[in-house]
Order: structure tokens, then C-alpha cells, then sequence
């Protein structure tokens, strides 16, 4: 075990290093204690090599990731995941006393709603139906290119991009700009998050490598040691609130863990722009902030096809990991946070707190293409 210097707790709010984990806090940032590592634990981090193991990098080795096997296996998880999901929305927007007990369930109210709507007035893309789905949007491409124009895009060296469908241009624009695109392993199951470089695509291959097949094919992963900064968050959405910055996603909360892992790494801080990309219907206006949870991550940049919207979010970024909100059957989804929390356990000496049970909301199933 290590001394007592290592491990400080705080009564007040402070800003977050690069290496500070956050316990739990109530949305109303009554702040009550934080876990810092000081720069001789940080140390100690760094010495840990998270990389997991990996698929050769390189276009010339791409040939040994075997692309069926991925695919069929991603598919399978989705199919699984689409019925749990479609259960558990069920639940909570017909049930009156379930639906109660679930300080959630509001979140699916608005998710349903947007969903519905975008299919029943054909807004909806490939793949279909959008439900339980970041949904993919009429005019994907042309808020992608609104996007692709913000100053802050511009300038950036380096993008963290969601993998799903309605994003895939600008994770395009991002690689055809010569840009790192960073990118997380789907459903981070499989991994953690895969670099892409211009430098390691070749024309033909460039568009593939925006597929989710792609990224695990051609892209460098990278573990909890890499020293990356990111510019610019692009962070896909059901339902965004411009007047507050609040944002629904499908229910999953990969996307804050996602972002909380970045925090942690120091790669990104609250000055670090979101942005999300959606369609014109998606606004919303009835995302009640006081019922958002601590973990959620909210936007600064709307994009759709019309317009670009710039937040006043009013909503906190989360400042890091928030190990008791993170669920044992999450935690037990996700490997690398799993090696993460015994890696800090163990130089800390103390154990970090679990959150509630849950049944977890999976993801949506695909529909196979006919060969």
C-alpha cells in the first residue's frame, strides 16, 4: 500500500487535473469529496502500459483482421441488445409505477417521441427502424459539412468522433482533413479507442476506415498512457435542448463514459467544445435540466442541415470517472474499466465505490445485407 500522501480528499470544489477522479456529487453540485492523484501517483500511472492487445496497424497488415468475424459478432450483440432495450422503453413509457420509480424514464418519454417522429415522417435513414439508435437523419452530410466549417473544427488537430451512422461524414471530413480521427471501440466491449491517421489510409480505403468495421481494421488502439489532447468532441444525439445544451442520447451511456475516460486522461477539459450533429427535429425544448444525472455530458454546438446552433448551456460538464454511478453489470460490460479500477485500487490501497444494480439498455439491432 502506498502512504497516505497519495490519496487526498477535499471538502470543496476544485478544478480537475489530468488525473482526478470524481466519487459522486448530486446534479446541484453540492460538491462532497473528490479522489486526486497527485503528480507521484501520476507517476505510477504512467508506468502501466493499458494497451490492450491489439490487430497490426498498418494498411499492408489489414488483411489479417478477419472483417466477418467482427461484423457478425457486432451484429449479434446489437440483435441481443435491440430486445432488452425494446423492453425496457416499454416499460417505462406505458407503465405509470415503474416508470415512477425510475428517476430515468422521462429520458425514454422524449426518446420515443423523436424516434416516432422521424419515421412516421420519413426523416429517417438507413439503418432503419431508428429506434433504440442514434438515429441516422435526412441531410446527415450537409450538417456534417456545417460542421466540418466551425472555427473550432477548423483549428483542430485532433477529433473524437461517435461511431455511428449519422456521423460517419464527419469522420470522413475529419480524416480527409488530414486530422487525427480518435474513435472508441464499439460499445467499448472490444477495446477502448483507435487512432486514425491520414498518413495510415490510402485513397480506397480512406472511406471504409469511417465504418466501424474500418476503425478496428485500420486504426492504432490506444490505452489509458497515451498522451493525446483532443480539440474537439463530435457526440451524436436523439434530442438536444439549444437553450440549455441538455442532450438525450439512446440510453445506453457509452458516451459518458466515453467522455469521463477522456477527462481522466487529461485529453479534453470543460473548454473542450461538443458538438453534436443532428436533424431540425431533434430540437427540443422540454429536457428538464433538474432531473439530468451528475454523468451527463452536455453540448456546446447543434449542427444540423439548416442551421448551426451555439448553446447557452447552463448544464455542468461531468469532471471525470463517477465510480458510483457505474453499475456492476456495466462495469462488467467494459474491460478496460474494469482493469482501470484494479489498477487504482491497488496503488491507492483503497477501494473505490459501485453503483446500483441496473438492467442495462442495450444497443439496436442491424439488419443484414443481402451479399
Amino acid at each position: 500500500m502506498h502512504s497516505p500522501e497519495l490519496l487526498h480528499y477535499y471538502p470543496k470544489f476544485h478544478s480537475m487535473d489530468s488525473y482526478m477522479i470524481r466519487l459522486s456529487s448530486p446534479f446541484t453540485y453540492n460538491h462532497k469529496c473528490y479522489l486526486f492523484a497527485n503528480q507521484k501517483l501520476s507517476r505510477h500511472f504512467t508506468s502501466f502500459n493499458f494497451r490492450l492487445q491489439s490487430r497490426k496497424n498498418s494498411t499492408s497488415d489489414a488483411k489479417e483482421f478477419d472483417e466477418s468475424a467482427f461484423e457478425a459478432e457486432r451484429l449479434r450483440l446489437d440483435a441481443k441488445a435491440r430486445e432488452s432495450m425494446a423492453q425496457i422503453s416499454k416499460t417505462m413509457t406505458e407503465t405509470t409505477a415503474e416508470a415512477e420509480a425510475d428517476p430515468k424514464a422521462w429520458k425514454w418519454v422524449i426518446r420515443k417521441r423523436i424516434w416516432d417522429l422521424m419515421e412516421a415522417q420519413n426523416i429517417a435513414q438507413n439503418p432503419r427502424p431508428v429506434h433504440h439508435r442514434i438515429p441516422n437523419f435526412v441531410g446527415a452530410s450537409s450538417a456534417a459539412k456545417k460542421l466540418s466549417e466551425l472555427e473550432a473544427f477548423v483549428m483542430a488537430n485532433c477529433v473524437k468522433v461517435n461511431p455511428d451512422s449519422p456521423q460517419k461524414q464527419v469522420r470522413f471530413l475529419t480524416l480527409s482533413d488530414g486530422k487525427k480521427l480518435l474513435t472508441p471501440q464499439p460499445r467499448l466491449r472490444t477495446g477502448f479507442f483507435s487512432i486514425l491517421e491520414s498518413s495510415m489510409l490510402t485513397p480506397s480505403t480512406i472511406n471504409e476506415a469511417c465504418t466501424s468495421v474500418g476503425v478496428a481494421k485500420y486504426g492504432r488502439p490506444i490505452g489509458f498512457d497515451e498522451k493525446i489532447k483532443v480539440d474537439v468532441i463530435v457526440i451524436g444525439s436523439v434530442a438536444v435542448d439549444p437553450k440549455t445544451g441538455a442532450r438525450l442520447g439512446k440510453g445506453e451511456g457509452f458516451a459518458e463514459l466515453e467522455y469521463g475516460m477522456l477527462r481522466y486522461m487529461g485529453a479534453i477539459d470543460d473548454s473542450t467544445p461538443v458538438v453534436t450533429s443532428v436533424h431540425d427535429c431533434q430540437i427540443v425544448d422540454d429536457i428538464p435540466v433538474e432531473k439530468l444525472l451528475v454523468h451527463d455530458v452536455p453540448v456546446d454546438i447543434i449542427c444540423t442541415p439548416t442551421q448551426v446552433i451555439f448553446t447557452n448551456r447552463t448544464v455542468p460538464k461531468p469532471q471525470g470517472i463517477y465510480w458510483d454511478k457505474l453499475s456492476p453489470e456495466k462495469l462488467g460490460q467494459i474491460r478496460i474499466l474494469r482493469e482501470l479500477k484494479s489498477r487504482i485500487e491497488q496503488e491507492t490501497g483503497k477501494k473505490l465505490p459501485c453503483g446500483p444494480s441496473e438492467k442495462l439498455p442495450p444497443t439496436a439491432q442491424r439488419r443484414r445485407r443481402r451479399s
